[in-house]
């Protein structure tokens, strides 16, 4: 990966079609609810890109990616995208793709061998929670053997929170439980574990402020812009971005919800400082990433 030759890093990009067999039961409704949401076609049936188009899309773009699937299997019943295969997809488009991969907390003893396996022979830089989905708190003892994998191995983790776009609208949401995304428990996570960099996913609605006061105060976490379109950023989080916090705000997308090509477009429009945009767009998720 030439990091030069590239205009951005999206710190936040799903590998969304199921890689082993039809969709499983309601996953059709799923998508179709995630689009409606987004105001994307891209969950109904047969348009979810591939690992393969996304690769080809940032490429065009010339934008890398932090790719990844999500472990919920669990909760929602639908099978995960194999981490073996989007590691070995994303290694075969290694100039503009950077694995993460996705493993359950309640997989105990077993997750945490997966995630070893997965960053010592597949390349795996980084691990995707999403505590909604999933159905844990993040700070929950449960979790820890995998995290304590994950920060002897020298990984990221990346957490959603606030509200998800997930379930929205849909009867009871899914049976997904708002509460477990509130990213002041991550505030457990980056004391028990201050080595390992944690990254808060999304404008963090409707806790935001725990959010920036959370990244404010440890240093081992930061804060992706994704899931939004930039015209809806809350004023503080703008503010943050500007000042206390322009060394630990990341671009990410959120694709395929939302494009890259509208994020951007939406982030040329907003108040940001000249010498913070490069920052937010590139250099911060470069040094993070030790690319």
């Amino acid at each position: 990966m030439n990091i030069d030759d590239l205009i951005a890093i999206d710190i936040h990009t799903h590998a969304e079609e199921p890689c082993c067999g039809p969709r499983d039961d309601g996953y059709d409704e799923f998508q179709a609810g995630m689009a409606k949401y987004f105001k994307n076609p891209a969950g109904h049936k047969g348009m979810l890109p591939t690992v393969q188009e996304t690769a080809a899309y940032y490429r065009e773009r010339k934008i890398g990616c932090v790719i990844f699937p999500v472990d919920a299997e669990r909760e929602t019943g639908f099978r995960r995208y194999d981490n073996e295969e989007v590691a070995k997809i994303a290694a075969d488009n290694s100039d503009i793709m950077i694995p993460f991969a996705s493993i359950d907390p309640a997989k105990g003893k077993a997750g945490a061998r997966e995630a070893r396996r997965l960053v010592r022979d597949f390349g795996v830089k980084g691990f995707k929670f999403h505590p909604t989905m999933q159905g844990f708190y993040p700070n929950d003892r449960m979790a820890y053997p995998l995290y304590e994998a994950i920060a002897e191995e020298g990984a990221i983790t990346l957490f959603h929170t606030g509200q998800t776009g997930v379930g929205a609208g849909m009867r009871g949401g899914m049976s997904m439980r708002l509460k477990f995304s509130n990213p002041i428990h991550l505030d457990d996570v980056a004391v028990d574990f201050p080595d390992m960099p944690i990254i808060l996913a999304h404008p963090s609605f409707p806790w935001q402020e725990e959010a920036l006061s959370v990244a404010t105060h440890k240093p081992n976490v930061y804060i992706d812009m994704s899931g939004w379109s930039p015209k809806y950023f809350p004023p503080i989080l703008v503010q943050y971005a500007n000042t206390l916090l322009k060394h630990k705000m990341l671009f990410g997308s959120d694709w395929p919800a939302i494009t890259p090509d509208r994020w951007l477009a939406d982030f040329a429009k907003i108040e940001i400082k000249d010498e913070v945009r490069p920052m937010i767009l590139k250099e911060n998720a470069r040094k993070l990433l030790k690319l």
